[in-house]
């Protein structure tokens, strides 16, 4: 039985910031580093040399470039997340159980992890579901998540415990993925014949990790404050929301070409980050080093980066303006995809996860404080506002994520699906220019 607390409550509030803690090992393991190395190793057959001899996947009767295939199913399931987004929205703010809402996303994102322990080629249809239910569950959790937060603390205590938040949350994970590290490449001390077991044991102890520290936050945060009864207007009052704020942008000529600017470079952005692995899994070669340790440490090395160039990105926009800051960010990302359709060697994959980190930190903290400076001073609900940001950005991403997969299907390599994402920041850079100065 969960304790009741007071709002503002000291252990209530690290209660809720803790579900970061919790669910953020789903990001770094499966989204980025582990999960992406898992699958170019079961989908790319390479001979004695190294050399890549057959990439391509049979699924539901259709031949697909392995890289071609796991992005057509993120972008189904993110496509899918931005469709219930607005339903889950709309009964967030109206029921009065939002903890169940919690519970069940969180642990349909849990098992299906646990589910990836069993995903082989031979039966691929399993371990793509539950590839596809793990992005839907942990996305469609954090709607519920993120929506306590006006419950659960006062206005000034909002900044410091979402900070926290994600504080925990980069901490747990980084601590998860150098143990699943450990028992990947030194297998045999665990008494692994090879590193295949261990690896998929890393997803088992994602799902685990996740079930098991988020009952921390479950036991204390309420059910919902809301008692309303939960009918079809409800349901849909998500939705109702977004239209509203479409018709208010007609008549906000700043939002609307920023929002214009951040959907299209938004695109390319979310897309290199979800893909970053996969292409140095398949366009370097990694000679005589272990090419798994190198990702992963590519992956912390953004990560780490991304933190200062959050901070540097801050300080710039305060003495340069955010959309000007942000054009110059833009022309570092253009540089960036120029550079990476060159590189060929783990040093060169470095220097770029470097930089990416540099200005991924960046662009996306400076993104979402411009969209909440540019907002309507009149404007009464916010969460509107975010909630339209976050869809745009999600439908950003599926676009982005079938452009990479077609691209990468219909030349085979993944370096041209590179080239191609610089249209969407010299687009995103021309929208930019015509966002009007404000004072």
């Amino acid at each position: 039985m969960s304790k009741l607390l007071p709002k503002g409550h000291k252990k209530l509030l690290n209660a809720w910031a803790f579900y970061d803690w919790a669910n953020s090992v789903y990001n770094l393991t499966i989204s980025s580093a582990v999960f992406p190395i898992f699958w170019g190793a079961l989908t790319i057959v390479r001979n004695d040399q190294g050399e890549i001899v057959n990439d391509t996947v049979r699924f539901l009767g259709y031949d697909f470039n392995n890289d071609s295939l796991i992005s057509y199913v993120t972008a189904l399931a993110f496509l899918t997340v931005s469709i219930i987004s607005p339903l889950l929205s709309g009964i967030a703010d109206y029921v009065g159980n939002k903890k169940n809402f919690l519970k069940f996303f969180c642990y349909l994102g849990a098992l299906s992890c646990i589910g990836l322990y069993w995903f082989n080629l031979e039966h691929l249809w399993f371990g793509l579901l539950c590839y596809f239910l793990a992005l839907i569950g942990f996305w469609a959790s954090l709607v519920f998540y993120n929506s306590y937060l006006p419950d659960i603390a006062f206005p000034e205590q909002q900044d410091a415990i979402s900070a926290k938040g994600y504080s925990l949350g980069y901490i747990g994970s980084v601590i998860l993925l150098i143990i699943n590290l450990v028992m990947i490449l030194k297998y045999e001390w665990f008494g692994f014949e090879s590193e295949g077991v261990p690896t998929r044991l890393s997803f088992v102890m994602v799902g685990i990790w996740w079930i098991g520290f988020s009952q921390y936050t479950y036991y204390y945060l309420p059910k919902g404050n809301k008692k309303d009864v939960l009918t079809k207007a409800v349901v849909f009052n998500g939705f109702k929301e977004l239209k509203m704020i479409w018709k208010a942008l007609q008549n906000d000529i700043r939002l609307r070409r920023y929002l214009s600017a951040f959907f299209v470079y938004s695109m390319a952005v979310q897309t290199i980050m979800l893909i970053a692995t996969y292409f140095g899994i398949e366009e370097l070669d990694w000679g005589e080093q272990n090419a798994t340790t190198g990702l992963i440490i590519s992956i912390l090395l953004i990560q780490l980066v991304a933190v200062l160039g959050a901070y540097l990105t801050s300080k710039a926009s305060s003495k340069f303006g955010n959309i000007q800051t942000l054009i110059v960010i833009n022309f570092i990302w253009i540089g960036i995809c120029v550079y990476a359709y060159t590189i060929t060697t783990p040093f060169q994959f470095y220097v770029t996860a470097a930089i990416v980190g540099l200005v991924m930190g960046g662009i996306q903290a400076l993104s979402r404080s411009t969209y909440s400076k540019l907002l309507p001073e009149d404007a009464i609900d916010t969460a509107s506002y975010f909630s339209f940001y976050d869809v745009s950005e999600k439908i950003g991403i599926v676009i982005g994520m079938f452009s990479y997969g077609i691209i990468a299907q219909v030349t085979g390599s993944v370096r041209y699906s590179i080239l191609f994402l610089i249209l969407f920041f010299v687009v995103g850079l021309v929208l930019l220019f015509r966002v009007p100065k404000t004072k």
